[in-house]
């Protein structure tokens, strides 16, 4: 069974508690997102997934002490998924994607920030690529700090 919460300590050790057929496809969304991700992110494991983030000494600042997670990658119990808080993070990056991704043909099964997959045939690579490559650190930061700041005005 795929792990849903992995304490595996790096993404190859996660990559090899996967069943072979899992195991290709979150190496090769991995592989895509590693090409696409912009300077100033690091991949590590968090959250019990592969996750691309802001670290600490980049931007210390967080609500919970821990790196900001920009994407991520995950085997859960019935689908994998990746995560892209960086365009769900800004309407028109989210509203991009989305519509980009019905252009695709394919059948979009989305959260409130992941994109869920059954299989890599499931997934248009090309346009999780394009994603990953679309917010630079600076601007993933911003993004944050504005948020917060909208969240601490409306209290």
């Amino acid at each position: 069974m795929s792990p849903v919460h992995s304490a595996a300590a790096s993404p190859r050790a996660y990559l090899d508690e996967l069943p072979d057929d899992r195991r290709r496809a979150v190496a090769a969304v991995r592989a895509v997102i590693r090409r696409n991700l912009p300077r100033g992110y690091r991949e590590a494991m968090n959250w019990g997934m592969i996750a691309y983030e802001v670290p600490l000494r980049t931007f210390p600042d967080t609500y919970n002490g821990q790196p900001l997670m920009y994407a991520a990658l995950a085997s859960q119990k019935r689908h994998m998924a990746v995560y892209l808080s960086g365009i769900y993070g800004s309407e028109p990056l989210r509203a991009w994607f989305e519509d980009a991704y019905r252009a695709t043909g394919l059948r979009m099964d989305i959260g409130k920030s992941c994109v869920r997959f059954r299989t890599l045939d499931d997934l248009p690579l090309d346009l999780v690529g394009e994603a990953i490559a679309a917010v630079p650190v600076d601007e993933f930061i911003a993004m944050h700090e504005a948020a917060q700041s909208l969240r601490r005005s409306r209290r």
